[in-house]
């Protein structure tokens, strides 16, 4: 897909966009193990997620000419390798359980970090990026032999009935402390591109009504004069259309709303500008050109008086339309990764991040998050305050990839094309029951 008739400006604006969200792969992409820090902040864990979206980005950094096929394969191999020779047993100093792994790791050992629980969702981005990785590399060569093998035994070693519950709900994880975590995956979400996966598997699917089970949560919502299946936080309207094209198909529930998962994430973007319109709660900067709630970094400030409202500024935190929560923290790569979307409201959007004050000479665009409510003095001696507001410091590798892969997928639609042909995918779409579109001529 690309955008029609994009001006050379625009094209230059992503492609300089896309290649700095790259850069920090290229940066922290060279461990031993493969291993890809979650934020560019000093002694930042890796995250499983950060490392599924570097295998999807180094095929794209391939293409772009940012590095040799040779070094993306490398790398792709030497996390692969790592995935797959990691310890497996599920107790705390391992690296996960029954073919998942756990949310966070340490860079060095591989360990489980911070207590964290073997994460079912980020495990299936991991997998998203081992799936890209084989898709791409095809040669008859040792080592890309090697990346496909690996990539069919680390997904075909995930026990994903070992996380469906009684009547198909799906866990959000485990910890070896407790056991499975409380929480299942209710409502429209990211999880999406779980259940396409856990459907997709050759050695333990989900059931057949597990998918059905999760679209009985769904809400279907009227807000700002548009209809849309409800999710607060745009990420989680984006991350499954980083990889897998849903335009024109259709599972049981679209079908019955005339709609697909596209056109609902376009209209997502749509209520979140106008949500910025109205600004309900009145923050300082929010417009038709600046919006986008979604999870990011914040302030994380104690309660100030601010034009005679006393304000809550949180730190990291899922922030969401109409709801919240929200404190006037835009995510600015949220912004960017509507692009396939909605382009003739996102660029506009784009531009104005690239241009204002608070984009600290474009990292607005970049950084998990600005707030142009709270002020510099409101900020004493905090890293991240600018002239014009509040900026987060440093990168989210989450932030990062995802940029890179939209970004990629209007402008060559590269990343689509390769999950088109991908068995898995193809086969965990047809068993939640999508039909149409280019999914019918592949299953033919």
């Amino acid at each position: 897909m690309q955008i029609s008739a994009l001006a050379v400006a625009d094209e230059k604006m992503l492609g300089s966009l896309q290649r700095s969200a790259f850069d920090y792969f290229d940066q922290r992409g060279r461990s031993p193990n493969g291993l890809v820090a979650d934020t560019s902040r000093r002694d930042s864990p890796c995250s499983i997620a950060v490392v599924g979206f570097a295998l999807s980005v180094y095929p794209v950094g391939i293409e772009r000419g940012w590095i040799t096929r040779s070094e993306g394969l490398q790398r792709c191999l030497t996390a692969m390798r790592f995935f797959w020779r990691s310890d497996q047993s599920g107790t705390t100093e391992s690296s996960g359980c029954r073919g998942f792994y756990f949310h966070f790791l340490h860079m060095e050992s591989g360990r489980r970090a911070w207590q964290c629980e073997v994460s079912i969702m980020d495990t299936a981005l991991l997998l998203a990026g081992m799936l890209t990785a084989a898709a791409y590399f095809t040669l008859d060569s040792d080592d890309e032999r090697e990346l496909r093998d690996l990539a069919t035994a680390l997904y075909g070693r995930v026990e994903w009935t070992w996380a469906q519950r009684p009547r198909g709900a799906v866990v959000h994880g485990w910890k070896p402390e407790s056991g499975f975590l409380r929480y299942r995956w209710q409502g429209y979400s990211e999880a999406l591109l779980l259940y396409v996966l856990g459907l997709g598997s050759p050695t333990h699917p989900l059931s057949d009504t597990s998918f059905h089970h999760w679209t009985s949560t769904y809400q279907w919502e009227h807000m700002y004069g548009i209809e849309f299946l409800f999710a607060a936080p745009l990420f989680a309207h984006q991350f499954p259309h980083a990889w897998i094209d849903f335009r024109g198909i259709r599972d049981d529930f679209m079908d019955k709303q005339q709609s697909d998962y596209f056109e609902n994430s376009r209209r997502a973007t749509y209520v979140q500008r106008e949500y910025a319109i109205c600004n309900p709660r009145g923050f300082t900067g929010y417009g038709e050109n600046c919006w986008g709630l979604s999870a990011s970094d914040g302030p994380g400030i104690p309660r100030q008086w601010i034009s005679g409202r006393r304000r809550s500024f949180r730190g990291y935190a899922a922030r969401g339309v109409p709801n919240g929560p929200d404190d006037g923290t835009i995510s600015g790569p949220a912004t960017v990764a509507s692009l396939a979307f909605a382009p003739e409201i996102v660029l506009p959007a784009i531009r104005q991040l690239l241009r204002h004050d608070v984009a600290a000479q474009g990292r607005a665009a970049l950084a998990s998050g600005f707030n142009n409510t709270v002020r510099p003095h409101e900020t004493t001696g905090a890293q991240g305050a600018t002239s014009g507001g509040w900026i987060s410091d440093g990168t989210f590798g989450l932030d990062q990839g995802l940029m890179v892969l939209m970004i990629e997928n209007v402008r060559s639609g590269m990343v689509w094309r390769l999950l088109r042909g991908s068995p898995p995918i193809r086969t965990g779409l047809y068993r939640a029951g999508f039909r149409g579109g280019w999914l019918t001529d592949a299953m033919r």
